[in-house]
């Protein structure tokens, strides 16, 4: 980081690695559908990228606690990351437990695709609430009721209509993201030197994404069997989206947001 004539340190640098890990598979997915690649792949790619999203934030949170002056131990850190992430996925599993039961007893398109916006809205907002991480419970709710409302509680015309909304829903806030992406992209500023540190960097977070994809893959292939070529696909795969730039957006102000701030734009702009 000195080839920007400043120094980060290491809490900054893992501040960087904390906020550009979550992925944004969509793009990726959709190749992946025209070369009619194998469904448990893309099954793979999309709940590795869900969970990534919420370790990633959880992570951001505690490292930029630290990195503002707070005195906090290895304990309390700890602490504050299982209590995050437990507690994420154990009122996730509540939220959507009490989702389905509630889908179970009802047979109405329009009412059940309401409850699953309840379910997103006053989840996301009670777990910020309980202090607890709201993306990890919202991603595990969506699983249950991904998988057991779909299985247990929907009928074939709710499963429909489920799937057109939330489909509708996530188009249209993925073209207003990246359209204030573009916008904010106007507004930063940049110089030469970042284009040799933007290599290295793409770089060595391909070399990091392939050891933590393969790493896994290697050992539970043991016992879960995986499509060819998972762990290529996986690590090039690895697209970064909006929440590593939303991340980035929310540093204090200061020198050193601005370094990350620059690289992490260029690393969501070269990978798209």
């Amino acid at each position: 980081m000195r080839a920007l004539g400043t120094d980060i340190g290491v809490i900054n640098a893992l501040l960087f690695g904390a906020l550009i890990s979550p992925t944004d598979p969509i793009a990726v997915l959709g190749i992946l559908k025209d070369a009619k690649a194998p469904r448990e792949l893309a099954v793979q790619m999309t709940g590795e990228s869900l969970f990534n999203d919420g370790i990633g934030v959880v992570l951001f949170l505690v490292i930029s606690a630290a990195a503002s002056g707070d005195s906090m131990s290895a304990v309390d850190v700890g602490v504050i990351f299982a209590r995050e992430v437990l507690g994420g996925v154990l009122f996730g599993l509540f939220t959507g437990y009490v989702a389905v039961q509630l889908m179970r007893r009802i047979d109405d398109y329009s009412v059940e695709v309401l409850i699953t916006v309840v379910l997103v809205l006053a989840g996301y907002a009670t777990a910020e609430r309980l202090h607890i991480s709201a993306p990890i419970a919202a991603v595990v709710a969506g699983l249950v009721v991904g998988n057991q409302g779909r299985r247990l509680a929907m009928s074939d015309v709710t499963r429909e209509h489920v799937d057109m909304f939330w489909k509708l829903v996530d188009e249209l806030l993925n073209a207003i993201l990246f359209l204030l992406l573009a916008l904010e992209g106007t507004k930063i500023r940049s110089w030469s030197s970042t284009i040799i540190v933007s290599i290295s960097m793409i770089a060595i977070v391909l070399a990091a994404r392939f050891v933590s994809v393969a790493v896994p893959i290697t050992v539970l292939r043991r016992r879960i069997t995986f499509p060819a070529h998972s762990i290529k696909i996986l690590t090039w795969g690895g697209l970064r989206g909006g929440i590593s730039v939303a991340m980035a957006l929310s540093l204090p102000q200061g020198d050193h947001r601005e370094v990350l701030l620059v690289l992490t734009y260029r690393w969501w702009r070269s990978r798209f």
